[in-house]
């Protein structure tokens, strides 16, 4: 008795059920609604009624009696307002500029496999670990020429030395820079050291072969290597920059006078003090437009580098 054997026909095309692509990780997808919808309702739903509210007549209570550009011709009318959009160009210029440089020297020190790195490291960030109100007011206590740096020199016999920049106008703002300084540099030195242990050791060795400068190794390799480090560092120093406001209260509350007001503050006094909503949202707007005027560019082309270079 034969058998034959009958070969099995391939499936066809037809056959083969391929997934959906709305079911493709439906697990995923689902989890992520609730962030979504936190996004849109939230920031987005939020942002807009703002932007809405910034063109109308609002005091105490949002009213839809719209007013056009009127709050926004009385906020760039306003010196105060100027005042807050130059103090905070100076400390972001400043803090970007210092903590960027103090940082990355910090951690290529920390780099160099020192005794103790993890003790100067917990010392270097532990500042992190505090509110910027507990930091405001020990840089209070510090800065005060009654009971800080000045009164300990002088009890130490200088008695004509002065240390008064914190309740002086043309100095105060730096003293805000200082502070933020000493609490932020120790998180830009971790980001830092993180991005120095991932360059590869070979890097180094051949660097010495062909007889480069430390300094020059530094600059025109590791730095560029060292990218994506920056650019995340970059923006968490610039989200600092931009809503910095506890640290300037606990400090200063603005003063002397309005000599270290910030734009956060100008909308949080006209929000809540002086019960001026539309006037808050227009500067707040305002707010908003920078960011996206410096932000959007910034992002297009960071992202078109990347998919040019197929990162």
């Amino acid at each position: 008795m034969t058998t034959t054997s009958v070969a099995a026909a391939p499936p066809s095309v037809d056959a083969v059920r391929r997934p959906n692509p709305l079911t493709r990780n439906l697990s995923a997808k689902i989890a992520a609604v609730p962030m979504i919808a936190t996004a849109l309702v939230i920031f987005v739903g939020c942002t807009a009624w703002s932007v809405y509210y910034s063109f109308t007549a609002s005091k105490l209570l949002p009213v839809n009696d719209f007013v056009g550009l009127a709050q926004y011709y009385r906020l760039f009318s306003t010196d105060r307002w100027y005042q807050a959009m130059q103090n905070v160009v100076i400390f972001g210029v400043m803090s970007m500029t210092f903590s960027l440089v103090v940082g990355f020297v910090l951690a290529a020190l920390l780099d160099q496999k020192i005794r103790f790195e993890n003790t100067f490291r917990t010392i270097y960030l532990h500042p992190f670990a505090m509110s910027f109100i507990v930091t405001g007011l020990v840089w209070q206590w510090i800065l005060t020429p009654l009971n800080g740096i000045e009164k300990v020199v002088r009890d130490l016999g200088w008695e004509n030395f002065v240390f008064d920049w914190l309740v002086r106008p043309d100095t105060a703002i730096y003293c805000i820079v200082i502070a933020g300084l000493w609490q932020g540099t120790g998180l830009v030195m971790a980001l830092m050291l993180a991005g120095l242990r991932g360059i590869d050791d070979e890097i180094w060795k051949a660097a010495r072969v062909d007889g480069i400068p430390t300094w020059k190794t530094y600059i025109f390799i590791v730095i560029p290597m060292m990218r994506p480090v920056l650019v995340t560092t970059v923006v968490l120093i610039s989200t600092g920059i931009i809503r910095v406001y506890d640290l300037v209260v606990a400090m200063t509350n603005g003063g002397p006078g309005t000599a270290t007001d910030v734009p956060a503050k100008y909308v949080i006094n006209m929000l809540f003090s002086n019960g001026n909503l539309g006037q808050g949202l227009a500067a707040s707007t305002v707010m908003l437009a920078v960011v996206l005027v410096i932000l959007v560019p910034w992002s297009i082309r960071e992202y078109s580098s990347r998919a040019k270079h197929g990162v």
